[in-house]
């Protein structure tokens, strides 16, 4: 099992949880969050005033599937959240040593 976690924009989530669901991916965590990479923030202006905003808001997608499906929600995600401009975000793959569900105390690929 692998464990995919997306940071992606936030205008972009209901078209990715969408096409994540047409490619059977039943379950997902949701998380806003503020970060940067190489945009560094961006100039904003309220009230006549500049002003940096250096974190930008962020949508964190992770998501556990078996080993065989990462390549698609990969590729799910990144042709569904590319707009072709930067801050587009990032994908991370880690590995998944257990999975229980708390209810029934199902472990592994069950659980998921």
């Amino acid at each position: 099992m692998k464990k995919i976690t997306a940071i992606i924009k936030p205008h972009k989530l209901d078209e990715v949880r969408c096409a994540l669901s047409e490619i059977n991916v039943t379950g997902m965590t949701v998380t806003e969050v503020k970060g940067f990479g190489r945009q560094k923030g961006h100039l904003e202006l309220y009230r006549g005033a500049e002003y940096t905003v250096e974190f930008v808001l962020k949508t964190k997608i992770e998501i556990v599937v078996e080993s065989q499906n990462v390549d698609s929600v990969i590729d799910t995600i990144v042709n569904t959240a590319r707009t072709h401009k930067i801050g587009d975000g990032k994908i991370f793959v880690a590995p998944v040593e257990q999975t229980v569900r708390i209810r029934t105390g199902e472990q592994g690929e069950d659980a998921i």
